[in-house]
């Protein structure tokens, strides 16, 4: 059984990478994707900030909510594996880059005087709140066992193996996640490091598959699962979980990817009649990673340097019932493309 879930999910990656590699403008489909996992990947560390609040949060340069430190949080996961990805170009997934992600990702926010950016050098635990080293029912390894580990983790992510990569990931982020070496923010690196891998390892051309929507949704069961493997050596079942989690979220994934198609066809006939319709069009990417957005935002990421221009594409857009003006302010007003709103965040049809 494992081996047959071991190859649907290779196959399922497979199509979703074909399914990205197919997409006009797939960087754009990427922002949309990175920031739901952000999202979600938040949410199962208790940080309840929407999908549509970071859009808005971005939309007005982080000045609305900016006495909400959970937006941030999410906020800073967009930044850490943006970052991430831009740094494999010139540093392999390493010790170094991990501390580099979690300073990002602990900057001003809950947990910043947890020493960002370096390992524990205390013992921690993991439990339910009030529990303690006693209680826990998870109890790391102490710090000085915990640098024999992640030297050894280092080491079996940049070594030759026959195993299959899929595999390999389940038992890097295992490994990461029972050595959680630092003091906050150990759950959502060890899921930054699955979508790095996946990057680096070119399972995917993109990073266009996250599991944090599969875990949050079977949270308990995620947890049950690691630590089995922790208590009995369990790992089948934890590979089977993984595996399933692959072989579920690609689908899904690439289903949003042919919606998102679907509908810049659509697009792209409806503007068809304006004289500017590339120019249009590379608007349309823009809000496919951006559904909420203001026309400054529309002007830095088309890098326009009149406002008036970008303004112009905005009601064009507006006009041909693609954008909502949706503050019903006479200033300061922020956008939403509805349909690409719910190509990404709504139910799913497939329209192959």
């Amino acid at each position: 059984m494992l081996v047959s879930l071991l190859g649907d999910a290779a196959r399922d990656l497979a199509q979703l990478a074909e399914a990205g590699a197919h997409f006009p403008n797939p960087y754009a489909m990427v922002r949309a994707f990175v920031r739901q996992e952000a999202v979600l990947s938040s949410r199962i560390e208790g940080t309840h900030t929407t999908l549509e609040q970071l859009y808005t949060f971005e939309a007005v340069q982080l000045s609305y909510l900016s006495d909400a430190p959970e937006a941030r949080e999410v906020y800073n996961y967009v930044q850490a594996l943006d970052y991430g990805l831009q740094r494999l170009e010139t540093l392999p997934i390493s010790l170094r880059l991990i501390r580099e992600l979690h300073a990002i990702l602990m900057k001003d926010v809950r947990g910043e005087y947890m020493t960002p950016g370096e390992f524990r050098r205390t013992q921690n635990w993991i439990g339910p709140p009030g529990s303690n080293l006693t209680t826990a029912p998870y109890v790391p390894p102490p710090a000085d066992e915990m640098l024999v580990a992640l030297d050894q983790l280092e080491k079996f992510i940049h070594a030759a193996s026959d195993l299959p990569p899929l595999a390999r990931i389940a038992l890097i982020h295992y490994q990461f996640e029972a050595i959680h070496p630092f003091l906050d923010g150990n759950g959502r690196v060890g899921r930054l490091l699955i979508t790095l891998l996946l990057c680096e390892w070119k399972l995917l051309p993109l990073p266009l598959l996250y599991l944090s929507a599969y875990f949050e949704a079977n949270r308990q069961e995620y947890y049950a699962r690691l630590l089995a493997v922790s208590r009995r050596g369990d790992w089948e079942s934890w590979l089977r979980f993984f595996l399933t989690g692959v072989h579920d979220l690609a689908r899904i994934a690439t289903l949003r990817v042919r919606n998102l198609q679907a509908l810049r066809k659509r697009y792209r006939s409806r503007l068809q009649s304006e004289r500017n319709v590339e120019r249009l069009m590379q608007a349309v990417d823009f809000l496919i990673g951006h559904p909420i957005a203001t026309i400054r935002q529309m002007q830095r990421g088309l890098e326009v340097s009149d406002y008036k221009i970008a303004q112009r594409y905005v009601l064009k857009l507006e006009r041909a019932g693609i954008l909502r003006e949706i503050t019903g302010y006479a200033r300061n007003r922020i956008y939403q493309a509805d349909e690409i709103w719910r190509a990404i965040e709504g139910p799913l049809e497939d329209t192959k």
